[in-house]
């Protein structure tokens, strides 16, 4: 075990301020048996580390305890040797001062009794927790009567990443995937994968859009600040133009005759579309928000409105496309959810902060994302605070300072020329409105979308009915328009992190391989100590296994190749229906065949490689004159791509020093390329 202390803490959030009490931090890992673990506000200890019970009522503000089951009091709960007690003493407390621990009693509480059961279970059998996968049999039996709940997967998996820190793993990797595949019992409607031509389209849009936005900035800005002043001079002051109103009716820059400054006495600037031409937005306006042709549709000050709310959802939409956030997560964000930190192996890693809305007392979770986040934020933010400068002056807007300093990403429209109804202008700014869904965005913002590049094509619907086999028949047709909505964005987020090779689409694999990089490696590797959301950890947990589902699909077609040819091949496969698109999940899980991905395609070896098969190919295809290995198959895609990467090899062969042991690792992977190569191209 490799622990520092000085890294260990407190995490469970408190009402009785025992934080700052002596046991914030454990005196040596594991804690030591007299380490006081719940101490009440005066600084009486209620419970010590190697006491059979601890009482964390104090914490929860209710009756809660964690029985470990080596003591006389058991209160209906199962007996556990003292051996597997001492496991489940360390698993919660690393629960409790560990990276990322929890915050809440409750949590805890529940974390602690899924698991208290397989502890138990392993202490009926006679053995260890720690040694539960040398039993197969006994995992088996655990995962056939173990609660069918998505947070015991997250937690035994949470436990299989840091087993370096404690030193053990209750679940290895297989029997997390047979644990994940027993649970999945899919709906009969999933939420459908959006194919990659039309989710790279639609990305495509929202990101033209933000990059449009951003080179016209400083003139929008300039615009917005001008028609502010030009209210001030009629109206006589912000708060006066800002109040709802006459104001809202005879702006300065309304057109019609029987409302110019004559007879109105009034300020009169002009049409609105001569000060958008001025400021250079009159293109960026009319391509984004004016439908019709220009002789027809005039540029008014409202059309500047709307562009600022299709800032707020686009924006909204590119955050949702980069991160495994729901709708309202997104929309609840702030002007400064953008946190960032430095890792000396990743450099600069990106997480988004907010409120999750299915996590209780969770109003700092993280959401991993990519750089690229940081375009829409800040559009998004440049909008919300030209939003705020009339929202401030006006007295019937509730506002708060941090309304002012840190508002929403996306804000009503408090300008003075806004459509916003005195009802809703009086709503505090945590009074959220309903967001639009997608498919209201498309019709809301008609210049957004074509419907000819979202028509459904043969290809498209293949890769769709791949991934979602239970994609609605008659809503997703070839010839139809795709219907999009927010949680397609999540579902299609979750597979595409994968990088699966189910999706062939090069440029989506290369847009996204910045954010698949860092995503899985804070949720599959369990890497940061922010409180990363949970449900989007479970979402990512639970598609890495259904993709696993995938792939295997995938060997039966002629595209996978066996070196010792289709009889191996039909060995291997032999045990699966690959029709079973419901259940192969759960068939590949049971440990019937195992597939991982390597260089030359995938291996089908149960258990770990004794050669580092996954990150090599020499053992893969043979070394010198052995045999190719019996569990490996060949993907014949790889092709180019192994050639390119034979004539990388040959190049540093070249430079390499004779009879070195790098010249001769070099000269091995060469040799089993071209093996491989044989293998495949004949």
């Amino acid at each position: 075990m490799n622990v520092n202390v000085k890294h260990l803490g407190l995490s469970i959030e408190t009402a009785s301020g025992t934080r700052n009490h002596r046991y914030h931090q454990p005196d040596s890992w594991p804690p030591s048996p007299t380490f006081p673990v719940v101490i009440n506000k005066n600084g009486a200890v209620i419970s010590r580390y190697a006491d059979s019970i601890w009482n964390i009522s104090i914490w929860a503000q209710r009756a809660r305890i964690l029985n470990f089951g080596d003591g006389p009091n058991l209160f209906r709960c199962p007996k556990i040797d003292p051996a597997n007690a001492n496991l489940l003493r360390q698993i919660a407390a690393w629960w409790i001062y560990g990276n990322n621990g929890v915050r809440s009693a409750t949590t805890l509480a529940a974390r602690f009794t899924y698991i208290r059961g397989i502890v138990a279970h392993c202490s009926r059998k006679g053995i260890l927790a720690s040694d539960l996968y040398k039993f197969p049999a006994v995992v088996d039996e655990i995962i056939n009567s173990m609660p069918q709940e998505p947070s015991l997967i997250v937690s035994l998996h949470g436990l299989f990443e840091v087993r370096d820190k404690l030193g053990f793993a209750i679940f290895d990797r297989e029997a997390l995937t047979k644990a994940e595949a027993s649970r999945i019992n899919r709906e009969q409607k999933q939420t459908p994968y959006i194919p990659p031509r039309i989710w790279l389209y639609q990305f495509n849009r929202l990101k033209e859009f933000l990059e449009d936005f951003h080179s016209h900035r400083e003139q929008i800005e300039a615009c917005y600040k001008y028609c502010l002043d030009a209210y001030i001079c009629t109206a006589g002051s912000l708060v006066n133009a800002c109040k709802a109103g006459e104001y809202k009716e005879w702006g300065p820059f309304w057109t019609t005759t029987r409302r110019n400054g004559k007879k109105t006495g009034k300020t009169y600037i002009g049409p609105f579309e001569e000060t958008a031409i001025q400021f250079g937005i009159d293109s960026l306006l009319r391509k984004w928000v004016i439908n019709g042709a220009p002789e027809t549709k005039k540029i008014t000050l409202h059309s500047l409105s709307k562009y600022f709310s299709m800032v707020g959802y686009v924006g909204l939409g590119y955050i949702l496309n980069l991160t495994l956030m729901r709708v309202n997560e997104g929309w609840c964000l702030k002007t400064n959810c953008v946190k960032e930190e430095q890792d000396p192996n990743f450099g600069q890693l990106v997480t988004i902060q907010g409120r999750t809305t299915k996590t209780i007392k969770d109003n700092d979770a993280r959401w991993p994302a990519s750089h690229e986040i940081k375009t829409a934020v800040d559009a998004m933010a440049c909008i919300s605070h030209l939003r705020m400068i009339c929202a401030d002056v006006n007295p019937e807007v509730p506002t708060e300072p941090h309304d002012i300093y840190y508002p929403y990403l996306i804000v009503r429209a408090y300008e003075p020329w806004g459509s916003l109804s005195v009802k809703d202008s009086r709503c505090p700014l945590d009074v959220r409105s309903t967001p639009f869904n997608y498919s209201q965005v498309k019709e809301q913002f008609a210049n957004l979308f074509s419907d000819d590049e979202l028509t459904i094509t043969a290809d498209d619907l293949e890769v769709a009915r791949l991934i979602t086999p239970s994609l609605d028949s008659e809503q997703f047709e070839v010839g139809k328009i795709w219907t999009l909505s927010w949680h397609q964005l999540r579902r299609t987020g979750a597979v595409n992190m994968q990088a699966s090779g189910l999706i062939s689409d090069s440029s989506l694999q290369y847009l996204l391989k910045h954010s698949t990089r860092a995503m899985s490696l804070y949720y599959g590797q369990g890497y940061s100590r922010l409180g990363l959301n949970k449900e989007a950890e479970k979402l990512y947990i639970r598609t890495m296994h259904e993709i696993l589902g995938k792939e295997i699909s995938a060997l039966f077609s002629e595209r996978y190749i066996s070196p010792h040819g289709i009889k191996r091949k039909n060995e291997i496969l032999g045990c699966i229906d690959p029709k079973d698109d419901k259940n192969l999940v759960r068939l590949a899980a049971t440990g019937a065949i195992s597939y991982r991905e390597t260089l030359l395609g995938g291996c089908t070896k149960r258990g770990p490689c004794a050669y580092g098969g996954i990150d090599t190919l020499v053992h893969c295809a043979g070394n010198g004159n052995e045999p190719p290995c019996a569990n490996a198959l060949y993907d014949s895609k790889r092709a180019p791509e192994l050639k390119r990467f034979l004539s990388l090899l040959e190049e540093n062969i070249s430079l390499a020093t004779m009879n070195s042991p790098h010249r001769s690792s070099l000269e091995a992977q060469v040799l089993a390329i071209r093996k491989a190569l044989n293998v495949i191209e004949t």
